[in-house]
């Protein structure tokens, strides 16, 4: 007799307002034909108990100990309780799917003979294996015995045996697909799979098998090794893979942070110089006639970047303004008076390219970075995950296997910090005391960076107007070059030791400050040292633009571009020199200070902010001298990789490990953000302030004779429209997009704004899903909450009661 069931909507455990985002209907169907199974089959359940397991199930109840009264509405009004289901629903709860797989192998094995014996009666049709039920779990029907099918070994082999029989007589892409189906253990699946294949050495079986399945077979096997070998290989060529990973094991996300960092822009300034080289550089040194250099190679020009880099490819003022072409008069080749390259257009629209695919890929970083960072925070199974699902059981080398345990105790240390880390309330006196603190820190560090900027503003004056002094002297030009370019190097040098003094100034009043929380303190030396190093910049521009670049006669200066690219390369060379001289003494000899001399084991913590803003300072000085100094990028690429190295000894070797373990998933975005805006953004206003604005040097130069270096773009669309008359709508994309700068920026922003906006959505989209697959996970644990109550309830009111039951119920009806 069949039974319906009513799932009644107003159950507290239904939310009717949330869609699924799946379709659960084949979901609910199946338990709905569980519960009809379950009412129909209560009976014969009831009969393989006998009357004492009856009332021993009665006293096992907590019920039977109230009041008969008590007993009787209970039972009517309220479900069973979770800890007193009937051996019915436990007998049907251990046949469930979730707890059948892995544990219940004959039963796997079992469903398993009767799909294969159903695709071997339909082999003349043969169905596909995907109208099979994707579920690979056991079903619920007829699982009563399932312990005895467990317990009987013989049984189950002779199942298995014939399973394997089974499998024997299905083709190879069948054979194949029912393996991979199965939920067994890798060793079973083996297992089955040389016993299935076993046969194949027989005459009489081979023959089953076609020679195209065989042949096909194979060369997928093949091509799926040629392919994991390809991924392996490519893996192993990842740039500087076992040192980051090393450096994550023992120092933390924080540390590995400011690598990663830097091994981001090794990768900007490569496709920079591969741009200008390749259009560039490439072009002026193989078309332009080879020129004698009038100065020596002295050494100092690695430290000056003058006399001998002057009149080299590596400056501004090498580069010529005509229009290169293939030297004809020793080659007969008909057509070659064609070849032709633009130099002066070149030069412009390389740049500007540069510029702009540069800022596209920063700004799809970012909205990427802010992505994953947003999920890595709001998961919040990433602990369970790290636990139980982050070690690689491919790893099999000793050397790995230990490099990865480092590395997952490492960040399950940083994990564990966030979640025991306390945020109690503070009392006002002393949140009183702790704002007036940070209000006392913030104003000392912001005095001292504006006296270190009004001392680099007038030591840059003081600078320039000494050299109009000597130039304007009669023996400046007999004077010796050693002692012009060594005076030359008077303010990079300061620049840069106040870059490096003054951030050793801002931890001393951060360590006062008394911050709970490392990352804050980071976020905060970040803030500071971003202050001091964008404020410099700013400084730098205005003697650059306005001062030199403004007035190039009065310092005697051909070409002012040369002049400025040649400042730009020795601030770089002067912050790498700085870098190295703070490593050694701040980290090296400091330890070998603190270990000797003053008997400490503690040794100094490496500075992720300081080092950081470095890099960006780097970074910004490598784009604002690209126009001036194409091959500038290249100098910037030797110094990190060169830093990359000097900065890993120096941590292996001098810095510990922080005391207070904090993950820092929001790192990298920060870092990108930061070099988005100030540093990119700055560095692309001076470049683009100089190519419409500023006059360039009239000697020198791929725009020498033009008003502006924007012109040379505006000459270009004149001749193609004096050449062809269809190309006019040219010169109209080019007075609006390019010689204004409003629209062009507008149209930019416009551009990087829609960018901006479409991987939003795309973020947007996942953190939802995201949302609706955890509440689909907890509305799963309801629904199986509520099925599991309903089958007990079922049970409850279909099996015949003991007679001291119907005795209890007897007198519990006499009271009314």
């Amino acid at each position: 007799m069949d039974h319906s069931v009513n799932f009644d909507p107003s159950v507290h455990y239904f939310e009717p307002e949330m869609e699924s985002p799946i379709d659960e209907a084949a979901v609910h169907d199946s338990f709905s034909h569980l519960i009809a199974e379950q009412t129909q089959d209560s009976h014969f359940s009831d009969l393989e108990m006998d009357q004492l397991d009856l009332d021993e199930e009665a006293r096992d109840d907590v019920g039977y100990l109230l009041p008969p009264e008590t007993r009787a509405s209970e039972y009517q009004q309220e479900p069973p309780h979770v800890d007193h289901w009937s051996s019915a629903t436990l007998r049907i709860l251990s046949s469930m799917p979730s707890r059948t797989i892995g544990r219940s192998r004959g039963a796997i094995i079992s469903q398993y003979y009767n799909r294969t014996m159903q695709l071997r009666r339909h082999r003349q049709s043969r169905p596909s294996i995907r109208d099979f039920s994707r579920s690979s779990r056991p079903s619920i029907r007829g699982y009563g015995g399932v312990e005895s099918d467990m317990g009987d070994l013989n049984e189950e082999e002779a199942k298995r045996e014939r399973l394997v029989n089974n499998l024997r007589n299905l083709s190879m892409s069948d054979r194949v697909r029912m393996l991979k189906a199965m939920p067994l253990s890798v060793m079973e699946k083996t297992d089955l799979r040389r016993q299935a294949f076993w046969h194949k050495e027989t005459p009489s079986s081979s023959s089953n098998i076609p020679c195209c399945s065989q042949m096909k077979y194979y060369l997928m096997i093949v091509a799926r090794q040629t392919w994991y070998s390809w991924l392996s290989l490519l893996s192993s060529l990842q740039l500087w893979q076992t040192a980051l990973k090393t450096v994550s094991g023992r120092f933390g996300t924080g540390v590995l942070s400011y690598f990663v960092f830097l091994k981001t822009l090794l990768f900007f300034n490569l496709f920079l110089i591969s741009v200008t080289g390749l259009f560039v550089v490439l072009p002026q040194a193989i078309f332009s006639p080879l020129r004698s250099n009038s100065t020596g190679f002295s050494g100092l020009e690695l430290l000056t970047g003058g006399g001998y880099f002057t009149e080299s490819v590596m400056f501004y003022g090498h580069y010529t303004n005509a229009t290169l072409k293939k030297d004809c008069a020793k080659d007969s080749e008909v057509g070659c008076g064609n070849i032709s390259y633009n130099m002066s257009l070149a030069y412009f629209f390389t740049i500007g390219a540069a510029f702009f695919v540069t800022c596209i890929i920063l700004v799809y970083t970012m909205s990427k970075l802010f992505g994953q960072s947003f999920r890595i925070d709001k998961s919040r199974s990433i602990l369970a995950m790290k636990v139980f699902c982050s070690w690689d059981f491919k790893v099999i080398k000793k050397t790995s296997v230990k490099l990865q345990s480092e590395n997952i105790s490492t960040q399950l240390k940083e994990l564990l910090a966030d979640v025991g880390r306390k945020r109690g309330e503070i009392p006002i006196l002393q949140r009183l005391a702790r704002i007036s603190m940070h209000l006392l820190a913030w104003s000392m560090c912001l005095g001292s960076t504006v006296a270190c900027v009004v001392g680099v503003y007038y030591f840059s004056s003081y600078m320039h107007t000494d050299l109009q002094i000597r130039v304007q002297n009669r023996h400046f030009a007999t004077e010796n070059p050693v002692v012009k370019e060594a005076s030359l190097l008077a303010l990079p040098a300061v620049v840069s030791s106040i870059n490096l003094l003054l951030p050793g100034f801002f931890n001393i009043v951060a360590s006062l400050e008394k911050y709970d929380s490392p990352s804050v303190r980071n976020y905060v030396a970040i803030s500071r040292n971003l202050m001091l190093k964008v404020s410099v910049l700013g400084i730098l521009c205005y003697h650059w633009l306005f001062r030199i670049a403004a007035d190039p006669q009065s310092l005697h200066l051909e070409c002012w571009e040369t002049f400025v690219g040649q400042d730009l390369y020795r601030f770089l060379v002067m912050d790498f020199i700085f870098t190295v001289l703070d490593t050694f003494f701040g980290e090296f000899l400091w330890r070998l200070f603190s270990q000797k001399a003053l008997k400490r084991k503690r040794k100094p913590v490496f500075d992720i902010a300081r080092n950081v803003l470095e890099l960006i300072y780097g970074q910004t000085l490598a784009w604002m001298g690209v126009l001036f100094t194409p091959l500038l990028p290249a100098v910037q690429m030797i110094k990190l990789i060169c830093l990359f190295y000097l900065k890993k000894t120096s941590l292996m070797m001098n810095c510990q490990v922080p005391r207070k373990p904090w993950r820092a998933s929001q790192m990298t975005t920060i870092f990108i953000s930061l070099l988005c805006f100030p540093s990119f953004l700055g560095a692309a206003v001076c470049v683009t302030c100089t190519m419409w604005s500023i006059k360039p040097s009239e000697n020198c130069g791929p725009f020498r004779g033009l008003d502006t270096m924007i012109q040379s773009g505006k000459k270009w669309v004149k001749d193609l429209e004096e050449t062809n008359s269809k190309l006019a709508w040219l010169t109209w994309v080019h007075t609006y997009l390019v010689e204004n700068p409003v629209i062009f920026l507008f149209v930019t922003a416009m551009t990087f704004l829609v960018v901006i906006y479409f991987h939003t959505q795309v973020v947007d989209g996942q953190r939802k899903i995201i949302t609706l697959l955890q509440e689909q996970i907890t509305n799963e644990g309801e629904d199986k909450k509520f099925l599991i109550t309903r089958l007990q309830s079922i049970h409850e009111r279909n099996r015949p009661l003991s007679p001291r039951r119907t005795r209890e119920a007897s007198e519990g009806s006499s009271y009314y």
